[in-house]
């Protein structure tokens, strides 16, 4: 059975690219599953309970992207792509418990089924399963792992603390994106590049491309989180307002200084509940941030284009320029 892509890359126009990547992802896929399993019946459960939701699979075919600007295919690679989307995987067990999120990939999050102590459990021990496994990728591949690790964890040590009192708000905001999401979408980048022969002069720009591609990527999540329906992204609206979880649209709102702009933030910082969480989502949706909100987010999609001309032209190059572009246009 063939996995579907991402839409971000259904647009590419190299059809061998497109099915070189269909065929290793089905492959990765089925590594995923062994990944997340577990001999006891009830840690199983809980440990393929996501993966077996699905997802995007945007890190792992990442990495078997990048990896034909070497030799494809190999053992390493397919190893490599697996360790990110487990780490991945990893990262959200204990996000929908900082969050409260009660929805994820269209299903129940996991600490809502078996509670909060768990769901933390179980996002320990597939980050255990990622080391593991990269373990076996050599010295560099692990050294790399564990720098992201760390950035991971302070991002989100970042993210609940909070800003500085004389750091920009929005600073701060960019530098937690970098380090929850555009550090392990880098990473996935580099690895398919360094694991396949690749010239190691790709390895600056690709690092740059999946900090901004990552960055933009959480930035659209903002919108999506203001903007969609449960239909179309899986999650409920409104989840990080109802959180408390800072976003973009919510730190531009800062800088709008009339009644309503006012009003409407206060609201917000008072804290929000099931009761008022549609008025406010309504008059987001309505606001200028929202547009704002936008460019921001085209900026460093575009920042992640220029970042990989380095890299020669060719499938590779105009895939990875697909994507970015592909990342801000998408609605879940």
């Amino acid at each position: 059975m063939k996995i579907a892509l991402p839409s971000q890359l259904r647009l590419v126009s190299d059809k061998a690219l497109l099915a070189a990547l269909e065929s290793d992802l089905t492959k990765v896929e089925a590594k995923i599953a062994d990944a997340t399993s577990h001999a006891e019946k009830v840690v199983d459960s809980i440990s393929s309970h996501l993966a077996k939701a699905g997802g995007k699979r945007m890190r792992p075919v990442l990495t078997l992207l990048t990896s034909h600007l070497g030799t494809p295919g190999t053992n390493d690679v397919l190893d490599a792509a697996v360790v990110m989307e487990v780490t991945h995987l990893a990262t959200l067990y204990h996000d929908d418990v900082m969050d409260q999120a009660s929805t994820r990939r269209g299903v129940d999050t996991a600490h809502l089924v078996w509670g909060n102590n768990l769901a933390i459990l179980t996002g320990d021990l597939l980050f255990a399963r990622a080391s593991n496994l990269v373990s076996g990728l050599g010295q560099e591949a692990l050294s790399l792992q564990a720098k992201v690790f760390e950035q991971l964890v302070l991002g989100q040590l970042h993210e609940t603390l909070g800003p500085d009192e004389n750091e920009d708000p929005i600073d701060h905001y960019i530098q937690v994106l970098l380090d929850k999401t555009g550090s392990l979408i880098a990473l996935s980048a580099q690895l398919g590049a360094m694991l396949s022969g690749a010239d190691k002069s790709f390895q600056k720009p690709l690092e740059e491309f999946g900090h901004c591609v990552g960055i933009a990527f959480q930035l659209i999540d903002d919108i999506i989180d203001i903007e969609s329906t449960k239909s179309q992204s899986g999650k409920v609206s409104g989840t990080d307002l109802l959180a408390g979880v800072p976003t973009l649209p919510v730190l531009l709102l800062v800088n709008h200084k009339d009644a309503e702009s006012v009003e409407l933030l206060a609201a917000i910082n008072q804290g929000l509940n099931e009761q008022t969480l549609p008025g406010v989502l309504e008059s987001l949706r309505a606001h200028p941030v929202m547009d704002e909100a936008r460019l921001e987010t085209r900026k460093w999609a575009d920042k992640a284009i220029e970042a990989i001309s380095p890299l020669p032209a060719g499938k590779v190059r105009t895939a990875l320029e697909a994507f970015a572009s592909a990342v801000v246009d998408r609605k879940g």
